[in-house]
């Protein structure tokens, strides 16, 4: 929330997780001289505003958010003035400089960030490079800033089941609470903690079968697509009816970008670097898919990104955008973004049964083993009228 919108002091816990960071540094009064700063980067954390012994004011920092509590601050910023209104001087930045220097270290961050360079001795570059990049997309935000013996196990269950219900990621997070309960436990053999809060984790987690996201029957798809069509950001509804027109990995059409479309051509030449084998790929558009590509013009910002981010033109939408929208919609735990792909498939797979490397090459699959050394073609010109017939037969369904 935008600090405008603060009502009443004290802060309650919920506007101090939802400040928003602006471009300058701010601080909020809390009360009794207690402030809450928030910085551009968004870090939080409680100052105290007191008069040193020749009168002048100065600052002493109270410790991070949410390391530290609005309750805990308040009693703390109470007892601090109460000690210098009996005449004490109150203890400055330089001495409480050592206690800061060892909560530092105590940081998740550099928890995680020791066992992975333990793990990188015997890890593939692959699995290293994979581990890290999940842990600092998904971890890092929520709990590298914290001191790791304050984070409970209730923290714990409470965000690994967000993970699950909200993005729908269970197999991610199999791998996630792996690697946090192993970072945990070299802690406590170093004797740094008594035990590991995410002991036992796993049977308190819902396990997840059958390998892929999920989606409905085919014959639920018109039903989806009405309830898509009258969501009222139409420009996220476009999003959600190009996942099922083109069938892309989420994270392909969430970085998906002005530049990489060509109308003339009819094709979106998706680079590298968002692809999950990082080779590009090439994708015919469907005259539906070109329809609205060009009405999703008209939401057009100085993003070069289709869906940017609300906050900031040179990032995209979050990870959670189209998901929590087919939640809205009724579908959570029934349809994901992902779960798009596996719709099309099973449909092509029964049209086009003669056709399955066009298929895989269509779901941007590379073959495995002898036939995926020899055959390096993309099927693009197969893929044309294949993409067409896909685009086609929802709008025969819709309209049925």
């Amino acid at each position: 929330m935008k600090r405008s919108a603060i009502k009443k002091r004290p802060l309650s816990d919920t506007v101090l997780d939802s400040l928003e960071p602006e471009l300058k540094e701010y601080r909020e009064l809390d009360g009794n001289n207690l402030y809450f700063r928030v910085k551009p980067n968004g870090t939080k954390s409680w100052l105290l505003r007191y008069k040193k012994a020749d009168g002048k004011w100065s600052w002493l920092g109270l410790g991070s958010y949410p390391s530290v509590r609005g309750s805990v601050a308040r009693k703390k910023a109470l007892e601090l003035l109460e000690h210098s209104g009996n005449g004490n001087a109150l203890q400055t930045k330089q001495s409480l400089k050592q206690g800061e220097i060892e909560a530092n270290n105590r940081t998740f961050e550099i928890l995680m960030t020791e066992w992975l360079q333990v793990k990188h001795q015997s890890w593939g570059t692959d699995t290293y490079d994979k581990a890290v990049k999940s842990i600092e997309k998904h971890i890092i935000p929520k709990f590298g800033h914290r001191d790791y013996t304050t984070i409970t196990p209730k923290e714990w269950l409470t965000f690994f089941e967000y993970l699950q219900h909200d993005l729908g990621i269970f197999t991610q997070v199999e791998k996630l609470t792996s690697w946090c309960r192993s970072a945990y436990d070299r802690a406590k053999f170093q004797e740094k903690i008594m035990f590991n809060p995410l002991e036992g984790i796993t049977k308190q987690l819902e396990s997840y079968e059958g390998g892929n996201m999920n989606f409905v029957e085919l014959y639920e798809l018109p039903t989806l697509i009405y309830s898509i069509r009258t969501y009222p950001k139409r420009n996220i509804a476009i999003g959600l009816e190009l996942f099922i027109l083109l069938f892309p990995r989420p994270q392909e059409l969430r970085f998906a970008k002005w530049n990489q479309f060509n109308f003339d051509r009819a094709v979106w030449e998706k680079p590298a670097d968002i692809m999950k084998k990082n080779k590009p790929h090439a994708v015919p558009l469907p005259k539906q898919a070109i329809t609205l590509l060009k009405e999703l013009e008209q939401y057009k910002t100085e993003s070069e990104f289709l869906f940017p981010s609300r906050n900031h033109i040179d990032k995209p939408v979050s990870d959670t955008t189209f998901n929590t929208v087919l939640n809205r919609l009724g579908y959570k735990g029934r349809q994901s973004p992902h779960g798009f792909r596996h719709i099309a498939s099973t449909a092509l797979n029964t049209k086009f049964s003669d056709k399955d490397q066009v298929i895989e090459a269509a779901l941007a699959h590379y073959k495995k083993g002898v036939k995926g050394a020899y055959d390096k073609s993309t099927h693009f010109e197969e893929r044309v009228p294949m993409m067409q017939w896909w685009a086609d037969e929802i709008e025969r369904m819709v309209a049925k």
